[in-house]
């Protein structure tokens, strides 16, 4: 089953310039998938759009056959570049932020692993180190039961030990029927992961596209040596 499908998909801004020009993709459900490219090519815009956060100036992009609306978005898991919740917000009212708002999301799992990680659920976001957070706000998105998982420079800017601990959360929670889309350009920490890659370009262009296993053994280079070579 398609999970995401963009059509001719072309998104502007105030200059006029498009960040997505007769934008393509189709993804299946099943798949874990790396949006892989430079800042500025579109990542973040095209998460946004699945997302419903923005709208297209054209095309169309469905969400397991549902247009971007209430019924998308109820589909759709996102973790956004930058933590939007008040610094002063504790875990615990989190959590329940979360039970209230989504009916997918699994509480009792969310604070299990927000034991696991040894912090006091009553503790304020702001309290925690910048690793420790992002590690608690992908807790909270991967324990929606949703159909797409859109997970924005999930491992930016945060240390090695922080960056294992986020890949493993996201594969060890990761439902088979279900598909991650990780934005980055952090390509060496990620691609371990993926089971298939994205490398998009300014305006939106996909430069090429392809199973990551196979990507490695047919070139004998790692994702990363392949992006280079694309990008050069």
């Amino acid at each position: 089953m398609m999970v995401l499908q963009c059509k001719n998909v072309t998104k502007s801004y105030k200059k006029g310039v498009p960040v997505l020009k007769d934008f393509n993709l189709e993804v299946e459900s099943g798949k874990i998938i790396g949006l892989l490219g430079p800042n500025g090519c579109g990542k973040s815009t095209l998460i946004k759009l699945i997302s419903g956060l923005l709208q297209p100036d054209s095309g169309k992009i469905t969400v397991c056959g549902e247009e971007i609306g209430e019924k998308s978005k109820a589909l759709v898991s996102y973790l956004p570049e930058r933590c939007y919740f008040s610094p002063s917000m504790k875990l615990r009212e989190l959590v329940a932020f979360f039970s209230d708002f989504y009916t997918d999301f699994d509480a009792a799992r969310a604070e299990a692993l927000i034991k696991d990680l040894k912090i006091d659920i009553n503790s304020n976001l702001k309290s925690l180190s910048k690793g420790t957070k992002e590690k608690v706000l992908l807790i909270m998105v991967m324990s929606r039961r949703a159909r797409l998982y859109l997970l924005d420079e999930p491992i930016a800017g945060v240390d090695p030990a922080a960056r294992d601990y986020i890949l493993g959360t996201i594969v060890s929670n990761y439902d088979p029927e279900a598909t991650i889309i990780i934005t980055t350009h952090l390509i060496t920490d990620i691609e371990q992961v993926l089971d298939e890659f994205v490398f998009l370009s300014y305006g939106g262009e996909i430069l090429k596209t392809g199973n990551a296993e196979e990507a490695r053994n047919e070139s004998g280079k790692s994702l990363n040596e392949l992006f280079k070579e694309v990008f050069r």
